[in-house]
């Protein structure tokens, strides 16, 4: 079996996929064992997220103890944007953010920072990216 055989993602998407998609699959694994919430990659999921982070929010977790799992879920909403749309992941400098197909650019990991905050919406984002 050659190494495109064996990984089909990896043949497929850009090697800046491959952390992000990790990410997100990591949370959906996560939620699904430790919160018994199912995160099947649908716009309509993110509400679920976005109520997760305020509850996380709400609680007064540190946001360095909530780092990762922020990263996960802005992760995780991100591909639901390239599933949707068609979206690539560009990575710079560490960071990791997406490009839709009509040239915008969306960075979901750190629109999770935000609504960690109380100022954003992962569901937001998928939405206006979607259009």
């Amino acid at each position: 079996m050659n190494a495109t055989s064996a990984n089909p993602i990896r043949a497929t998407r850009p090697s800046a996929a491959t952390k992000p998609v990790r990410w997100a699959a990591d949370t959906v694994a996560t939620m699904r064992e430790g919160a018994r919430l199912r995160l099947d990659y649908s716009a309509q999921s993110l509400w679920r997220v976005d109520r997760l982070i305020e509850e996380i929010r709400r609680e007064g977790a540190p946001y360095a103890a909530v780092h990762a799992v922020l990263r996960g879920f802005g992760a995780y909403a991100g591909e639901v944007v390239v599933r949707c749309t068609g979206a690539e992941w560009w990575e710079t400098g560490g960071e990791h953010w997406l490009r839709t197909p009509d040239g915008r650019l969306w960075d979901p990991v750190d629109e999770a920072r935000r609504c960690y905050a109380g100022d954003g919406s992962l569901r937001l984002l998928c939405r206006e990216a979607v259009g």
